[in-house]
């Protein structure tokens, strides 16, 4: 009967001693996955490629600073972090101050990056597992700047750009395009990768340009004023009208045989100068036919002359409307 009690005695301790280290396994197993500090950078992570700014800045703990805030939430923020592949959460490394550092290894555009990401142990539940959660930090800004216009676009959301610049408050790590395709003006997209809360982050400056269709209703605009210059020289029969071409002659021209013709219409260029859009000074041909006298031996004769003329314009622009008013000076 002892022995009996002793073998049962012997079985209880010895399943005792495998519950027990059953249960030291578990919570090594639970404590380096699901209460892991690896744990919060994937949850964030996760909250990125979700687009959802309100979870992501809840586990960064992060403050967002003053600026426009359209790259935290929604399709802004999901663009920021499509960009990147083949991420890995590296294995915690032991920092001061009872922290780890959990690397972010990843790629944008064929470039393998980093992030660097701090936490601290916060406590336990249940006694046995850790908590972990992100030091509190600040969100970083990208400086956006356009010429002369007040509205760019950035990782595809329209964003309002007073005076020509803004500063945009963003997570990280993310890509950030800032871009300008308007009617008018456009520029070329240009990139920044944001890779940590203290990394620099170069400002995009957007080089708008006039766009090929402005140039080309503005060559339409002086092409038709230039015509309607001409026709008119040629009704009132004016050697010197109020056109920017003229012709200058001592013999005299008959009545009704003068005729003005453009050959050669300027080409047009279109600058930023001081807050606006100009013009540069419009170059070109015209030619003047007429039958003169000679003053002195009073023959007639034809007369047929090209000219070069010179002229400026000022340039206005309210939504789709464009006006381009020629400045002439006599």
């Amino acid at each position: 009967m002892s022995q009996a009690l002793v073998r049962i005695a012997a079985g209880w301790l010895l399943g005792l001693m495998l519950a027990v280290a059953a249960g030291v396994v578990a919570v090594n197993v639970v404590n380096n996955t699901v209460s892991s500090p690896q744990q919060p950078v994937r949850e964030y992570l996760e909250a990125l490629q979700g687009g959802d700014g309100g979870r992501a800045l809840g586990l960064l703990r992060a403050t967002v600073p003053g600026g426009n805030a359209a790259m935290l939430d929604g399709t802004a923020l999901q663009t920021a972090v499509s960009r990147l592949s083949n991420t890995t959460v590296g294995d915690p490394e032991p920092r001061p101050g009872n922290r780890v550092m959990v690397p972010l290894d990843y790629t944008i555009d064929g470039s393998r990056l980093r992030t660097e990401f701090l936490l601290e142990r916060t406590g336990t539940e249940w006694i046995f597992f850790d908590t972990w959660a992100f030091v509190p930090s600040r969100l970083p800004t990208v400086d956006v700047t356009v010429v002369n216009s007040s509205e760019a676009t950035l990782n595809g959301i329209p964003v309002n750009m007073p005076d020509g610049q803004n500063s945009f408050a963003v997570f990280y790590p993310g890509e950030y395009e800032a871009s300008l395709n308007g009617r008018y003006f456009s520029a070329p997209a240009t990139r920044a990768t944001v890779t940590g809360r203290d990394a620099p982050v170069a400002p995009l400056n957007l080089l708008t340009e006039a766009t090929d269709r402005l140039k080309k209703e503005v060559a339409a605009k002086v092409k038709q004023y230039l015509d309607s210059c001409a026709a008119e020289a040629s009704k009132v029969q004016k050697l010197q009208p109020d056109c920017p071409f003229y012709y200058a002659s001592d013999n005299r021209v008959q009545d009704g045989t003068i005729k003005w013709s453009i050959t050669k219409y300027p080409g047009v260029s279109i600058e930023p100068f001081n807050g606006r859009w100009v013009v540069a000074p419009l170059d070109g041909k015209a030619r003047v036919q007429a039958q003169q006298q000679d003053s002195f031996t009073g023959a007639w004769f034809p007369l047929d002359e090209e000219v070069d003329f010179s002229f400026t314009t000022r340039l206005d622009i309210g939504g789709d409307t464009i006006k381009v008013t020629p400045l002439l000076s006599f």
